[in-house]
């Protein structure tokens, strides 16, 4: 499964964002919880609004490449038709939301302009 994927695990962290709704919440939250136990992952917020370029609900967990490479095939296992998000973390946040990517089932289009606003935004703050 691992062969089949965008990215592979060449970086030392990366984001996997569970994508959910108002009908799918608590199978994402039960995922979310059983990557916690189950891996010792991090677990951010449980968001239920929209949070930075992501345009559903969404839960991060963090993943280590140390876990790569057997949480990735666990959660495409168990994440019962949700869609996750997958991206490195490189430092250039436009590039891994853009090219280190891979999606878990169905790929929706991310709010880049987030970033370029954000951008913006710390520029802004510098002056």
């Amino acid at each position: 499964m691992l062969d089949t994927l965008n990215i592979q695990n060449t970086f030392e962290r990366y984001h996997a964002h569970v994508y959910f709704n108002e009908e799918t919440k608590l199978i994402a939250k039960q995922l979310c919880e059983r990557s916690e136990q189950e891996f010792g992952l991090k677990i951010g917020r449980f968001h239920e609004k929209l949070v930075g370029p992501h345009p559903m609900w969404s839960c991060q967990i963090s993943v280590d490449a140390k876990d790569f490479d057997t949480f990735i095939p666990w959660i495409e296992e168990n994440r019962q038709g949700l869609t996750i998000f997958i991206h490195a973390i490189s430092g250039d946040n436009m590039r891994d939301h853009t090219e280190l990517t891979t999606w878990l089932g169905k790929e929706v289009e991310l709010d880049l302009d987030f970033f370029v606003r954000l951008a913006k935004e710390r520029a802004a703050e510098k002056l």
